[in-house]
């Protein structure tokens, strides 16, 4: 008898590509342990869960890793270690990917922790693994006795030519004009992110829906296997302890009170304390009505009075159609921008929209300062960085500052990504940071990143191709009854039932990123959202427009100046010299740095200065090295030596000719005395290039107007 004893599901997913789900076979002793392959793309995910929660647990611990082993690939990391350390930006990335959409599957009184564990174990050239995380994630927990509702999975969905693609490979979604990710359970979408070339609305509409009809088939075969493993029935865990008649006292004492503070239309700050004050207030009327309340009691009166928060609030907008801060659904908050606010950043911006604001600056660099991404698909280098920071003062709040965390590195994914979309093609230059520092928060903070990188760029001078802006959406839904939200706050993020994030310019949507958290979501209700994000979209676009309506000509006088140029790839070498010897001549002459590399069989050159002329002198230089002599072509020459028949001029740098006596003047010389010193500068033109020499021949005499003849005396 076999000691494993694998089962396993066969799907296609279009196109004659087929993934397998396995169980049984590896991580045996996980909760659930599955693998999930296609091609030779393959993903182990594990989850294990504790079997009662932790005294005092008062939030569900749900923990997501995605992690990609460098030998799946066959490579080593790049690191000194040379082991996987800390999982960088791709995979924390793919880890909220996940994440966002398992979270919302688990029963909202299930506290125990629960981890989960997705390693690619082997790599395909051409399958990307993150499209199948969520899949391998769901199909973990669906052979397990977790207790989860349903199951999910999750696709990407490209574009090629108007045909939709599911989960397009690597070649395919190069020149996809979208992609968006899309997880969702065999009935509602439950979370959509993803970027696309100024797409329309009803392009995302379509998208989505063929992205779901896909994770049906996915769905269903995860169904197959959890009823081939026979592991439908889930376990029993310990609910948390609930007092109704507790929850009936608070309401009843706090729930007008609750309703007056949340349409008071007050600041933040101001109606944080007011619900804070009110807390105390139920507090000390519970004490006193129960001095001996447990301890148990004591810590549901927090929850309960969320509860009460959450329902007042809704409830307000939607039966009388108000907002916490006294706005209607589909007002957005007073705007106020500037740029150029720093004098010393190469280009800046300072947005504000109602009570969030970005500070964000612009740093222009050399191909020397682009960044490694290393993945254990392969090391490729970007000249597009954009990094957001959320410091605990935007919030009015004391925290330790231990480095960037998930959520910053998720929204500063989200700006990166759409501002990517309207910067200048791959000869553009620089190296290109955005820095977004939030100021203050109160929703939407990753918009107002957007809007601030796109204003800054403008700025510095980057030919941005149009302005981006974005826009946060919110959704509250009870029963058939909806009411969308334009640029929600915070509160109402929490709140709310969706959170759809949408970028683009006055042409079409350049990023998405949505979290559903009510079933039922309808295709129209979609539809309307996107419109009235559009409408915000708009309107934010036309006051960026107004602040500053194109990029700089020229970058600012204290930026570094670059350009590049394009030289045959033999050229290479001429312009490096024996050892270095040239192009480290160039650096010291000029002052300039000089970056080359080979690129599709030609050498790109990239030549960076603070000073324009040391730009232009270095420019130049090079130019003339890679210049092939034309005869007939007139050229700016330097004496480089003097003889008894001619002087030996440098016309191109490194190439000289000899420009005979003769062909000085139409005069006749006797002598080269006091003709040239050595250093002059000359104009001349090249007349002939020896075939079997390679010497050539040079003319002043030619670039001189002959002189008519004179008569002869006595004619």
């Amino acid at each position: 008898m076999s000691l494993l004893n694998p089962k396993s599901i066969k799907f296609d997913i279009g196109g004659g590509r087929e993934v397998t789900i396995e169980t049984g076979k590896m991580a045996r002793q996980a909760d659930g342990a599955v693998t999930v392959r296609q091609g030779n793309c393959i993903l182990l995910a594990t989850v294990v869960a504790n079997k009662e929660p932790k005294p005092g647990q008062g939030f569900f611990p749900l923990s997501v890793d995605y992690q990609e082993k460098f030998g799946s690939a066959g490579r080593i990391p790049g690191s000194f270690f040379k082991r996987e350390a800390r999982l960088n930006d791709y995979e924390i990335l793919t880890s909220r990917l996940i994440d966002r959409a398992l979270r919302p599957l688990f029963p909202e009184d299930y506290l125990c922790e629960v981890q989960v564990l997705v390693s690619l174990i082997s790599s395909d050239d051409e399958v990307m693994p993150d499209s199948l995380a969520c899949l391998a994630a769901s199909a973990a927990l669906a052979v397990s006795d977790i207790p989860i509702q349903e199951i999910i999975s999750e696709v990407r969905v490209g574009r090629i030519n108007g045909e939709l693609i599911i989960n397009p490979t690597r070649s395919q979604l190069a020149v996809s004009d979208f992609e968006f990710l899309i997880a969702a359970t065999d009935k509602n979408i439950m979370m959509v992110e993803g970027e696309s070339n100024e797409c329309q609305e009803e392009d995302l509409i379509k998208a989505i829906e063929a992205g779901h009809a896909a994770i049906q088939l996915q769905v269903t075969a995860q169904e197959q296997l959890r009823d081939l493993v026979g592991s439908a029935t889930k376990r029993d865990y310990t609910k948390p302890y609930r007092n109704e008649e507790l929850n009936e006292k608070i309401t009843a004492f706090a729930k007008d009170k609750m309703y007056a503070i949340s349409s008071a239309a007050s600041a933040k700050h101001e109606r944080s304390d007011a619900y804070s004050a009110l807390k105390e207030e139920v507090k000390t009327f519970l004490a006193e009505e129960n001095p001996e309340m447990s301890e148990d009691d004591k810590a549901l009166i927090s929850l309960y009075f969320g509860d009460l928060q959450y329902y007042v609030v809704r409830d307000m907008i939607l039966n009388d159609r108000k907002r916490l801060d006294g706005r209607g659904t589909e007002d957005i908050r007073q705007l106020e921008m500037e740029i150029d606010n720093l004098p010393t950043p190469h280009g800046s911006a300072l947005f504000t929209r109602g009570e969030t604001q970005s500070l964000t600056t612009v740093t222009l660099g050399t191909p020397l300062d682009e960044l490694l991404v290393e993945s254990a698909h392969k090391s490729d280098y970007t000249k597009f960085i954009l990094h957001y920071n959320f410091p605990p003062f935007s919030t009015g709040e004391v925290k330790m500052m231990r480095g960037v965390g998930r959520r910053e590195v998720g929204h500063g994914n989200l700006a990166m990504r759409s501002l990517k979309k309207m910067m200048p093609g791959s000869d553009y230059p620089y190296t290109v940071r955005v820095v977004s520092d939030i100021l203050e928060s109160n929703g939407s903070s990753s918009m107002a990143t957007v809007c601030a990188g796109s204003l800054a760029l403008m700025d510095a001078g980057v030919p941005l191709k149009k302005h981006v802006s974005g826009v946060a959406m919110g959704l509250i839904k009870k029963g058939d009854d909806f009411a969308i939200l334009t640029d929600i706050l915070g509160d109402e993020d929490h709140l709310g039932d969706m959170d759809f994030k949408v970028t683009g310019t006055r042409d079409g949507i350049c990023g998405v990123q949505m979290d559903i958290k009510v079933d039922g979501l309808s295709m129209d209700v979609m539809r309307q959202a996107l419109e009235q994000a559009k409408k915000g979209r708009m309107h934010i676009l036309e006051a960026m427009y107004a602040c500053t309506p194109n990029a700089r000509e020229e970058v600012k006088p204290h930026a570094p100046r670059m350009v590049k140029i394009i030289i045959d790839k033999e050229y290479i070498g001429a312009v490096i010299g024996p050892g270095g010897k040239v192009i480290q001549e160039i650096q010291r002459e000029t002052g300039a740095t000089i970056n080359i590399e080979e690129v599709d069989n030609r050498g790109e050159v990239s030549i960076f200065s603070k000073e324009k002329a040391s730009l232009e002198r270095a420019l130049a230089w090079i130019n003339g090295l890679v210049a092939v002599p034309v005869v007939g072509d007139t050229y700016e020459g330097t004496v480089k030596s003097i003889k008894e028949f001619g002087a030996f001029v440098e016309f191109l740098p490194k190439k000289e000719g000899l420009l005979h006596i003769s062909e000085i003047s139409w005069k006749r010389l006797e002598t080269m005395d006091g003709i040239f010193k050595e250093g002059d500068k000359v104009k001349v033109k090249l007349l002939d290039v020896d075939q079997k020499t390679g010497k050539f021949k040079l003319s002043r005499k030619a670039l001189i107007p002959k002189p008519e003849a004179q008569p002869k005396q006595g004619e």
